[in-house]
């Protein structure tokens, strides 16, 4: 009667322990593809950046799989991520994030986007960085109307930098005006 008793426990646990290797395993993998999705939507979470032979400083960002430059950066010294869009006139910020930048709201400002009339609000950041790339003063706007969390790079940061696409990878480098 023991020895049934015993063999019924040690299969069991034989089966605990498979279960728990299988859960541990689907985890590993299923981290392990987000991690590539990730990776695939914004390849530029760390910043590569270099001196050229005339001593300029330039970062080098790659295009990701759907043809948008997207990149980690800062505002204020808070992680943030970025996509560059030259149709952008200003940084447009959700609002949601810049109220956890502790971002304050200006006058209220009108802008024609391609989903229509938007009203946004006016604020300017102390700083913004893509890695050793810093602009300081920029204008921008706090749209409450965007949903994620992905910060648009516009024309208020980019007049301030010379860019240059050479096939996937666009150069960026500080533009002395």
């Amino acid at each position: 009667m023991n020895n049934t008793t015993d063999k019924q426990s040690t299969h069991r646990i034989g089966r605990g322990m498979t279960i728990a290797a299988w859960v541990i395993a689907l985890l590993l993998l299923s981290w392990f593809f987000n991690h590539l999705l990730e990776k695939q939507r914004n390849p530029n979470q760390t910043v590569y950046s270099r001196v050229d032979d005339s001593g300029n400083l330039e970062v080098m960002l790659k295009r990701n799989h759907y043809g948008h430059y997207i990149t980690d950066g800062e505002i204020n010294g808070h992680q943030v991520e970025f996509m560059l869009d030259t149709g952008a006139s200003d940084v447009a910020i959700p609002a949601g994030l810049a109220d956890r930048l502790g971002l304050r709201r200006g006058p209220p400002v009108q802008y024609r986007t391609a989903n229509g009339l938007v009203t946004a609000y006016r604020t300017t950041l102390d700083s913004l960085s893509i890695g050793p790339l810093e602009i300081r003063g920029v204008p921008a706007s706090i749209n409450p109307s965007m949903q994620d969390m992905e910060i648009l790079l516009g024309m208020s940061v980019l007049k301030h930098i010379e860019f240059t696409q050479r096939g996937d990878t666009l150069i960026l480098r500080p533009y002395e005006q």
